[in-house]
């Protein structure tokens, strides 16, 4: 397909003197991805005549590190999750960003003091979105648990539970629900005694859980009937919500919050128009528009312009409820706690 859109390009060139450059863009797909068309992705190319191809993928870092260290890259920009990014900088899957080159906010905000912090924290990354990872329950079902203790408690609320087959998220929720404070969950997860606790806690839901790649199946799995409860990505349900009339309901409880942030892949030969489009697509009305989905936009500027009634259904309006990931951790400890993580599912 890229080759394909070159050819397009190059045969471009002897028709007009303006050539648009193709660029392939990767991101989560469903209501967000939709949302990133509409308000980043058909004004830039609108703007400046490129060719983008917008393609869908289920995140980790897996599919950088195969096109890089083979050679072969395939994508220029992605947007990545915070709790993947230190690990895929770190590791040479992605370029720096010269963050200095970015757009000032539409109120005139120089862009170092309009981004919200963490936004430019890895010089690998411009933030996208603040976002969380919640659950969710079918209100047909009855109201269903509303804590993360008792969404591992299979007696009280017996079901499917729909998680996202990664370790990330499921290792700091079956901590919590064994009564591990929110504070203390990395610390202890960084020792081999809280990963035990947590795999042992995992166990007792194990037979009752249904696993997912993408986000995007979060919600069908709830609409069908193949879970009770799902993990979800909480624009997922939002849209749902909103756009279908969902008989969903979110539960903010030790919700895990974190950032994604647009990308360059290492190596891109498209590195220049890659950068140009993350200029664009984080300046402040384009962010804006990821309200749509309920997701918080990592500009000041941005977040100006949100309606009141928008706001509660962002994380940011639920915080003192939640925990932050850790990307760092996850950086560390992604590849040893993916390996057990992965032996785990097989016994």
């Amino acid at each position: 397909m890229k080759k394909h859109l070159t050819l397009l390009a190059t045969l471009a060139l002897t028709a007009s003197p303006v050539v648009a450059q193709d660029l392939t863009v990767t991101s989560f797909g469903g209501a967000y991805g939709a949302a990133q068309k509409e308000h980043m992705i058909d004004p830039f190319v609108a703007e400046t005549g490129t060719n983008i191809l917008f393609e869908d993928y289920g995140g980790g870092i897996a599919e950088m590190k195969a096109q890089v260290e083979a050679g072969n890259i395939q994508w220029d920009v992605v947007d990545i999750e915070v709790i993947d990014l230190e690990r895929a900088c770190a590791e040479g899957y992605l370029e720096v960003i010269d963050q200095s080159t970015l757009p000032d906010g539409d109120d005139g905000t120089p862009a170092a003091d309009d981004f919200i912090e963490d936004a430019l924290a890895n010089e690998c990354g411009v933030g996208n979105i603040v976002w969380s990872v919640v659950f969710a329950v079918n209100t047909e079902n009855g109201p269903g648990p509303q804590t993360i203790a008792e969404f591992f408690d299979t007696e009280a609320f017996p079901g499917k539970r729909g998680l996202r087959k990664r370790p990330q998220v499921n290792m700091e929720w079956a901590l919590i629900a064994d009564g591990v404070a929110r504070e203390d969950v990395y610390d202890l997860l960084s020792t081999d005694e809280g990963q035990a606790r947590a795999f042992a806690k995992l166990d007792t839901i194990k037979e009752d859980i249904v696993w997912y790649d993408s986000w995007s199946q979060a919600p069908v799995l709830l609409n069908d009937g193949g879970a009770q409860m799902v993990q979800s990505a909480n624009g997922r349900i939002f849209a749902a919500i909103q756009d279908d009339g969902a008989p969903f309901s979110i539960v903010w409880d030790s919700h895990v919050y974190d950032l994604d942030v647009w990308a360059i892949m290492k190596g891109t030969p498209n590195k220049d128009k890659a950068m140009e489009f993350i200029q664009f697509a984080t300046r402040t009305v384009p962010l804006s528009g990821m309200q749509d989905v309920a997701y918080g936009p990592t500009r000041r500027s941005a977040q100006a312009l949100l309606p009141e009634s928008v706001k509660q259904d962002l994380p940011t309006a639920h915080l003192e409820e939640g925990l932050k990931a850790d990307g760092i951790f996850w950086a560390d400890f992604g590849e040893s706690l993916g390996e057990k993580f992965n032996e785990w599912l097989l016994q």
